[in-house]
């Protein structure tokens, strides 16, 4: 029976922490920064620089995860917040649109530390403690998405358009001291470069439930790309359609944040009780695509809050239910790949989603910014409602793990 050591928990809640306040500091700062000043970045460029973080990601990952398991998990985290502070720095300094690319592919490589994480709770953790402990996780990772729009839009506005890159960057190195100085390797060195038997790829997708977990895969991409089609234009929708400045758009985003905690957190766990999983991830594609129907007809402040709870409730329901499917649904030989191909399939979306609507933006008249792109993706979360109707109707047994916050990302 392994004994949770709360203090190796701690660091690794405080890395999943920096790494969602790095992700969330940017969204409120990183459009308007790059395409105004000395940037000048094109819609395009600008598309291709939000989603960079997450396509490097989606390499990365499991290359990071591998090499976790080859040389242990303390080292790997360790060059990870160092890399993370790095990109942050190259960020903040930057004077060329290419320094801004190059600080998103490192901040995206030191971004698959995700994996490795995950692992660190497995390591020291039973079956029967990891539920709570990846609880834990889930909260972690709704604050640092609480906090990162917050911290950035406060601190862009109070100081300087660069102060949220170099704060963060501060955190990282705090962070990596903590790893070098007092976190223990979680996995031991019999363990380290085993080869165990891996599951091919190819067996997801034979099989009676190979239709039903393709079908999840899509309906989970289009929703996370209609998401973050929205999230990557509304720091400019807001600046240009409202007048709205770095820090506004912080403090909703930090509203978004907050409803997301507690409808994963609390409400979902509640619904679940009553409704089957499929009922909920159509359900919330539906509201989703509605909220974001309604986006571009805001002109207030009141009807922005009332319209993104519509989003955040869509979100909040169809993203760990579509999560809690996909799992439930495969067989423990390919369970793993499954959770992998989801993770894969988010960072996917969230890279097209910023490249797909910083290339249609330039459809819309100046009055109208960000609503053909943004009605995009409403079409792409209705393209989920409408696969997940196809889904059986069966309520399998809860899970805490399939609830848990941990699904915001």
């Amino acid at each position: 029976m392994k004994k949770i050591s709360h203090f190796t928990l701690g660091i690794v809640l405080f890395t999943i922490l920096i790494d969602m306040i790095g992700f969330g500091i940017v969204i409120p700062v990183l459009p308007l920064y790059a395409e105004g000043g000395r940037f000048q970045a094109s819609s395009l460029q600008l598309g291709w620089l939000l989603g960079m973080f997450s396509l490097v990601q989606l390499v990365m990952a499991p290359l990071i995860g591998k090499l976790s398991d080859q040389v242990g998990r303390k080292p790997v985290l360790f060059l990870s917040m160092i890399c993370t502070a790095l990109g942050f720095i190259i960020m903040g300094a930057a004077t060329k649109l290419w320094m801004l690319f190059l600080a998103r592919v490192i901040a995206g490589a030191s971004g698959g530390n995700i994996a490795t994480v995950q692992a660190c709770i497995a390591d020291i953790t039973t079956p029967d403690q990891r539920s709570k402990s990846m609880g834990l996780v889930g909260a972690a990772f709704g604050l640092g998405f609480v906090l990162g729009p917050a911290l950035g839009g406060v601190l862009s506005a109070c100081i300087a358009p660069c102060a949220p890159f170099y704060f963060a960057a501060a955190l990282a190195l705090c962070n990596a001291l903590f790893i070098a100085i007092f976190f223990p390797e979680t996995l031991s060195t019999d363990r380290r470069a085993q080869s165990s038997k891996r599951t091919s790829l190819a067996e997801v997708f034979v099989g009676s439930q190979s239709v039903l977990i393709s079908t999840i895969l899509v309906a989970y991409l289009a929703s996370i790309s209609g998401f973050a089609m929205m999230t990557s234009l509304f720091a400019l929708f807001n600046a240009k359609r409202l007048g709205y400045g770095v820090s506004q758009t912080g403090y909703l985003l930090t509203y978004v944040g907050v409803l997301g905690i507690l409808i994963q957190g609390w409400l979902l766990r509640h619904l679940l009780q009553r409704l089957v999983e499929k009922q909920l991830a159509a359900t919330g594609s539906l509201i989703l695509a509605s909220g974001l129907f309604l986006l571009p007809f805001c002109s207030n402040f009141a009807s922005i809050l009332g319209v993104l709870v519509l989003i955040a409730l869509g979100n909040g329901l169809v993203t760990p239910t579509l999560n809690g499917l996909a799992s439930r649904c495969s067989s423990p030989q390919i369970q793993g790949r499954v959770i992998g191909l989801m993770q894969a399939s988010g960072s996917l979306g969230r890279f097209l989603g910023p490249l797909i609507a910083m290339a249609l933006v330039g459809w819309d008249t100046p009055a109208q910014y960000g609503r053909i792109p943004i009605w995009v993706g409403a079409s792409l979360s209705f393209i989920a409602f409408c696969l997940a109707v196809t889904f059986p109707q069966k309520k399998p047994p809860p899970s805490a793990t399939d609830l848990s916050p941990s699904h915001l990302q």
